[in-house]
């Protein structure tokens, strides 16, 4: 389904969307710009994460190795076409519980991340420290400020009250169902334990889907992003279509990283990678050790939560 948000200030949708090139500015979301290159005195990349690797280094020998690859294992086996379906449908029916984005924020202080490299702390850290980096670069673009707020909050399906689920259905990169999984994948060799694998069905290029269909019609694994895709939709945010393209599909690497599965994307999916893309760098180079003050910052993110979330949500 394609969410459309229409802005009344700047009087257009997201099918009139420009892009000025010559001005250097991205004109998406109905209206949203993309503004100018930030100043050299923006966020800068880090050489090293937190453990003093390079980022996404899945070869590097850390005491998280094996628990990282232990978990891509059972993601590349275990997500399945089917099971997807499975689960969309039971989570889909919003009925675990009712709570505010910001309750569900400080229930990430209970989570780690098992798929990640490069960061150990709890990941409500990783919200504010993604939502501050872009803050400071992006002042006047709110919405993006509260898009890397919530962008990891589908990681509650880790805890009890939400099912509890094992890390491998909730976290790591995401990627197509349906269609022949990409050599880009990380670890790809481990797919070929997945039952979809040589089916027949899925595992041509284009497998169940046609050229451009557009990726609102792909199945992707099921984790964290797409049920907080559902819940943000479900539950009618005001946020722009950039920002639920980004929450939905912020782990699918393949794509925003290694230019895999493009074939099966529409006009709208290029102009919202360009929004990922922007988020991509602080999502990923932003993991510190240097801990945000949660108290300093949340009568800010509290009012973004009333400008663009109802109160209370189902989950």
């Amino acid at each position: 389904m394609t969410f459309l948000v229409a802005q009344t200030e700047h009087g257009a949708e997201i099918e009139n969307k420009k892009v000025t090139t010559d001005a250097e500015e991205l004109f998406l979301d109905g209206g949203f710009v993309v503004p100018k290159n930030v100043s050299n005195d923006g966020f800068v990349v880090p050489g090293n994460n937190a453990f003093g690797n390079s980022f996404r280094d899945y070869s590097a020998e850390t005491d998280r190795k094996k628990i990282v690859e232990e978990l891509y294992r059972q993601s590349h086996i275990n997500q399945t076409y089917d099971f997807v379906k499975k689960m969309r449908e039971e989570y889909g029916k919003l009925d675990k519980v009712e709570m505010s984005i910001w309750e569900s924020c400080e229930l990430l202080n209970e989570v780690v991340d098992d798929s990640d490299p490069d960061l150990d702390e709890p990941q409500i850290q990783h919200l504010l420290q993604t939502a501050e980096a872009i803050r400071k670069d992006y002042p006047n673009e709110d919405w993006l400020h509260l898009t890397a707020l919530i962008h990891d909050l589908g990681k509650v399906l880790l805890l009890p009250s939400f099912g509890g689920l094992p890390q491998w259905a909730v976290v790591g990169d995401t990627f197509p169902l349906g269609c022949a999984f990409d050599e880009s994948n990380v670890l790809y060799e481990q797919f070929k334990g997945n039952p979809d694998y040589n089916n027949p069905s899925y595992n041509t290029k284009n497998g169940v889907y046609s050229k451009g269909c557009g990726l609102d019609n792909v199945v992707m694994s099921w984790g964290h992003d797409d049920y907080m895709y559902l819940v943000a939709k479900e539950n009618k945010t005001t946020l722009p279509s950039a920002a639920l393209f980004i929450i939905r599909y912020h782990s699918f690497y393949p794509l925003h990283r290694a230019g895999a599965y493009k074939h099966l994307m529409n006009e709208e999916d290029h102009e919202n990678l360009k929004w990922l893309h922007i988020f991509n760098k602080y999502d990923l180079y932003s993991k510190s050790r240097v801990l945000i003050d949660v108290e300093k910052v949340k009568p800010y993110y509290i009012s973004l939560i009333e400008k663009y979330f109802p109160a209370k949500l189902k989950w």
